[in-house]
């Protein structure tokens, strides 16, 4: 397991070097995006260690937001004017949606940022959750609380894409095939988000 962190650390960004790249799923986005300059938001992939490995925090929106709602999703949000920076923004969104504290959070690194078709320029922040956290999450945000395992999210045979009709025109979407037949579709942004570790991972070898 510390292997598998330690890997996972080494296809980040450091934390001293927050990535001003590119989106990198800009080419799936072309000519869905808003003309409007993207709002900066932060995610926390959180990892927990388990006794049978490593396992991913995940939340379930509720159905009222605005945006993405119902949709499985990292804990986070926009980066507000009194945050120090998108680590800053990411722990406190995530204490703010389910309750666990920044001091049960190591931050490792960032991945690369990502656009939605919503208006957002996401900065994912990985991190180690301490395995003791009790989530209280907000219901005026968050339904659920799960996790799922790591090995499970970075098997290429569990990840899918399909076409749905965005905008009046064909869009591949990535999908993983449902873990435990729990009905949480794990889809969009979210499954973006884990490609780009796993390959980041791959890359780093």
């Amino acid at each position: 397991m510390i292997d598998a962190l330690a890997r996972i650390q080494s296809a980040l960004h450091p934390l001293q070097s927050v990535p001003a790249c590119e989106c990198w799923n800009l080419v799936e986005l072309d000519g869905l995006l808003p003309d409007a300059p993207p709002v900066s938001a932060a995610v926390l992939v959180g990892m927990v260690q388990r006794p049978g490995g490593l396992h991913v925090l995940l939340t379930r929106r509720t159905h009222g937001l605005r945006h993405h709602a119902g949709q499985v999703s990292f804990p986070g949000g926009r980066v507000e004017v009194g945050d120090v920076d998108a680590c800053a923004a990411a722990l406190r969104e995530t204490h703010e949606e389910v309750g666990i504290a920044a001091s049960q959070v190591r931050p490792l690194g960032y991945l690369d940022p990502v656009r939605t078709v919503t208006g957002f320029r996401v900065l994912p922040l990985v991190a180690l959750v301490t395995p003791d956290y009790i989530a209280t999450p907000d219901p005026r945000e968050v339904d659920e609380v799960f996790e799922v395992s790591f090995d499970y999210l970075m098997a290429p045979a569990n990840l899918r894409r399909i076409s749905m009709d965005i905008g009046g025109r064909p869009r591949s979407i990535l999908e993983f095939v449902d873990p435990d037949s729990s009905g949480r579709r794990i889809w969009g942004v979210s499954a973006s988000i884990l490609l780009n570790l796993r390959e980041r991972m791959e890359n780093t070898r």
